[in-house]
């Protein structure tokens, strides 16, 4: 398995955010997906009015981390908000990702407001022949994937 696991709490903190509008001191939600592309797996978080410049982008021990930060409006005086549902403040996911990937070769792009992360599957776990040697003669043969 690439992607190792989520919080399983995610959805539950959806909701209650939702709920209870609380989104002082806490991350803002991040939509994402995740699959399986080739030899590579893909992420892509929706990001929308994130600049590029306020993404983050860190590995340690296969624990991927992405924050970022979506500025409310710049001028709120004079202001007779009627609905607020888009999500200010900061943003923040982390996904653990599994052993058969290649942490050292992850490729972001950022293209409107979707950040797409590629990150290569790791040689070692990629599918290979092996060779065997049919019963004493010598001889090699391939099997495998």
């Amino acid at each position: 398995m690439m992607l190792m696991r989520t919080d399983p709490f995610r959805e539950f903190d959806r909701l209650a955010q939702r709920l209870l509008d609380d989104t002082a001191g806490r991350p803002a939600a991040m939509p994402m997906d995740a699959y399986r592309e080739g030899d590579t797996f893909v992420v892509s978080f929706d990001l929308p009015g994130v600049r590029a410049d306020s993404i983050d982008l860190e590995v340690e021990r296969n624990v991927l981390t992405v924050r970022a930060e979506r500025p409310g409006p710049a001028d709120s005086q004079g202001r007779d908000t009627v609905v607020t549902e888009r999500p200010y403040g900061s943003f923040s996911r982390q996904l653990f990702l599994g052993e058969t990937l290649d942490t050292d070769n992850i490729a972001a792009d950022y293209t409107d407001g979707v950040l797409t992360l590629r990150i290569p599957v790791a040689e070692q776990a990629k599918p290979r022949k092996i060779s065997i040697a049919a019963g004493g003669s010598g001889q090699a043969r391939q099997i495998g994937a």
